[in-house]
């Protein structure tokens, strides 16, 4: 990681604590991942990654988000955050799901994956959480 990577993730990571410093899932994250190693940090990203690829590959055949399949990838989604991150439960998940579309940051990033796929993710996990 360059200097001016490094720079943007402590801008993110002082965000992140001012405005979630105080919940018991950030504080657990914070637990989690005071450890992790740059190995441990590669497993995360390529996991995200493959998630989020298969959102996109879902988007790009035209699977709507209430079909079985992506269902289970939000469910896959959800249970890669619960262990390696923080407890996600539903409430959180579909916080997530908001701040995908409505954090540039998040969008363009996941987006980095196939056009519309933050949006796509994004009404995956309403469909999933609102059968809840």
């Amino acid at each position: 990681m360059n200097n001016d990577e490094r720079m943007m993730q402590d801008r993110y990571a002082e965000e992140a604590k001012r405005l979630w410093g105080d919940t018991e899932a950030y504080q657990e994250n914070e637990r989690r991942m005071a450890d992790y190693t740059q190995d441990d940090w590669d497993r995360l990203r390529e996991g995200m990654d493959a998630i989020f690829d298969g959102f996109a590959k879902l988007n790009a055949r035209g699977v709507t988000p209430d079909h079985e399949k992506p269902r289970l990838l939000v469910r896959k989604l959800q249970m890669f955050i619960d262990t390696h991150m923080y407890h996600c439960i539903d409430e959180i998940l579909a916080g997530l799901g908001e701040l995908y579309v409505s954090d540039k940051r998040f969008s363009e990033n996941i987006d980095r994956h196939g056009e519309g796929t933050a949006a796509y993710v994004a009404a995956c996990i309403k469909s999933y959480c609102a059968d809840k």
